[in-house]
């Protein structure tokens, strides 16, 4: 269902989220946004993250530098960005300026992967309560999107994160151990996760996101 992008509100995308409901564009650059609401959900469960040996040890020798939320538009910028495998991308310039309200209120977040100076990979999503809503991501180096991922899920454990929603199933999930989940459980899924208090850590907890990525490792 098209919607008018006019009457769109950063609260309006809240509500529509926590009743399971999400917008993309057909183009990015096509003005236009649409509701979706799959018959059919993308997740990614937390205590069952698959983690190979080779990605453990190349996220714990520590390449690049880890952050969250230093730098949100380049990040989202970078998602939107045309890749020789994705040429076209949904995230149009209503989704980024509502995104970047959320990130101002606190409710859209990012992982960053930094090489020095240089933004390298990433992701952004969003979280209410104990869910957290997986956008999009990318690489520019090799592996840096999933070194994003893992400490993603990471965080969102430590922090008692019930619910990692990607939206829609792919091959490249389904390694980490994602899977697709039919509406209805998806709905008690989503509920008993944003009526509960979750926590986004900060750049501090980067230490305990290292034991607890050696745990996940530990524990497959």
């Amino acid at each position: 269902m098209s919607v008018n992008n006019e009457e769109i509100t950063a609260d309006i995308l809240l509500e529509a989220y926590r009743q399971g409901v999400f917008p993309m564009a057909d183009d990015k650059d096509d003005p236009r946004l649409y509701w979706y609401r799959p018959e059919e959900r993308g997740i990614l469960p937390l205590d069952e993250f698959h983690l190979s040996r080779r990605l453990a040890r190349t996220v714990l020798a520590n390449p690049y530098e880890v952050k969250v939320d230093t730098d949100f538009l380049a990040v989202i910028d970078a998602c939107a960005h045309p890749t020789p495998q994705r040429e076209q991308t949904w995230i149009n310039q209503p989704i980024r300026s509502l995104f970047f309200e959320l990130y101002e209120r606190g409710h859209a977040h990012t992982v960053e992967v930094w090489d020095k100076d240089h933004l390298v990979g990433g992701l952004y999503g969003l979280s209410i309560g104990q869910a957290f809503f997986g956008e999009s991501m990318f690489s520019r180096k090799t592996d840096t999107s999933k070194i994003a991922l893992v400490h993603l899920v990471a965080r969102l454990r430590l922090g008692h994160f019930q619910l990692l929603d990607t939206q829609f199933m792919t091959s490249h999930l389904a390694q980490f151990g994602g899977l697709e989940i039919k509406d209805l459980e998806y709905e008690t899924r989503l509920y008993q996760a944003i009526t509960r208090s979750g926590h986004w850590l900060n750049n501090e907890w980067q230490a305990d996101i290292f034991q607890e990525i050696k745990a996940m490792r530990a524990s497959r």
